[in-house]
């Protein structure tokens, strides 16, 4: 009789065991040492849950599998809820079987612990909106599983390292917001679809190859890359979002860009040059292509565009009759095409724009046959000084 009151005695501690899983003791320290390097800003209240002489797994943000923590989510994850103030310790790397860390948006500072890089199964990896620091540690490239790399709205320096760019499975890589600089590495993975580098200071060339052909978005705009894209646009064709603008980029445009199944092109506040021919009518709804050094005629295929900016260019010649049909039809919502050295626009002085439309066509090498309202930028002169259009050679 007493042996099988053991044996039950026995099965009883078995399964409580194992239905209340003892966490594992390098992650209760790591735990502890991230809380004590953290604090809810004033209004969150995301650590009150957080008392250590109870199971971490139930923790707000705390995900374990078993006795290991394999999700970790530091903050309220509302939209507008405060976040957190303080710092990320190296403990962090101990939770070695961590496959997501994420930090809400609030006022985490200090720079990033090299210790990320043990985290050997990590998958996904998102701080931003912060005040994280310093450099993106290099060692981030032994991740050989991270799937996303977020760390956009910081005040990060230096350059993107090249070992982040060998990632086999990379699918989001969202840095923007920073102050990055320098050139950009190749990237390998085959499975990237979101690359947002958008607002820092990066700068070189982006030869043809170096970005892989399963990009949807890419976002390039406000740095100082340069160099022509002719070669590397044409490779792209599966990109739904493509923003270049204010950059010093070269070269013609490649028609292919105007085929692309995007709803807002924006290349503008470039040194692109050379004329502009698409294949086939442009059914893309927004298309800048303003502040270049474009020339040649505008295509009648741009008729179909909703709004074209094609300002502050060196475009001549006449307007498409088509594009002022449109226009006057009311399916041509914005044409901007001042500041370049037009000679004609097939439209009635007369005539009367639909109040749901906007044109601009001041300081060109002409008279504006009909006066309406432009943007500050565009100034005052209504038609170019004669010299320049009689030297303009396109």
């Amino acid at each position: 009789m007493l042996v099988l009151v053991m044996i039950n005695l026995l099965i009883i501690v078995h399964e409580i065991r194992f239905s209340f899983a003892i966490l594992e003791p390098v992650d209760f320290l790591a735990l502890q040492s991230i809380r004590k390097s953290l604090e809810d800003m004033p209004g969150s209240n995301f650590f009150s849950s957080w008392d250590f002489t109870s199971d971490p797994c139930n923790f707000a943000g705390v995900f374990c599998d078993g006795d290991r923590v394999v999700a970790l989510n530091l903050g309220d994850p509302r939209a507008g809820a405060p976040g957190l103030s303080g710092r990320l310790d190296p403990a962090i790397g101990k939770l070695t079987n961590l496959a997501e860390f994420t930090v809400v948006p609030g006022r985490v500072m200090g720079k990033l612990p090299a210790t990320l890089s043990e985290l050997k199964k990590l998958r996904f990896l998102g701080i931003s909106r912060n005040f994280i620091s310093g450099e993106i540690p290099a060692t981030l490239g032994e991740l050989q599983g991270l799937r996303t790399l977020d760390l956009s709205y910081n005040q990060l320096t230096g350059s993107v390292p090249w070992a982040i760019g060998s990632l086999p499975t990379l699918a989001n890589v969202v840095l923007c917001h920073n102050h990055l600089s320098g050139s950009i590495p190749s990237f390998v993975s085959q499975t990237l679809t979101r690359l947002d580098l958008k607002h820092n200071n990066l700068s070189g060339s982006i030869p043809p190859g170096s970005l892989p052909s399963s990009l949807e978005y890419l976002s390039l705009s406000w740095n100082s890359f340069s160099g022509p894209v002719d070669l590397l646009l044409p490779q792209l064709n599966r990109l739904n979002f493509l923003d270049l603008s204010l950059n010093r980029f070269t070269g013609q445009i490649p028609s292919c860009v105007f085929s692309f199944p995007i709803t807002n092109l924006q290349l503008e506040r470039n040194l692109f040059s050379g004329p502009v021919q698409p294949f086939n009518e442009v059914a893309i709804p927004t298309v800048d292509l303003s502040h270049n050094m474009l020339y040649g005629q505008v295509s009648p295929l741009f008729s179909t565009v909703q709004n074209l900016y094609l300002n502050n260019n060196r475009f001549t010649g006449s307007v498409p009759t088509t594009l002022m049909d449109r226009l006057m039809a009311g399916n041509v919502q914005l044409l901007y095409l001042q500041h370049n050295f037009l000679t004609g626009v097939p439209i009635n002085p007369m005539a009367a724009i639909p109040l749901s439309s906007s044109v601009c066509l001041q300081y060109n090498c002409m008279v504006p046959p009909v006066q309406t309202p432009c943007p500050i930028e565009a100034g005052t002169q209504k038609t170019r000084p004669t010299s320049q259009c009689m030297e303009w050679k396109g």
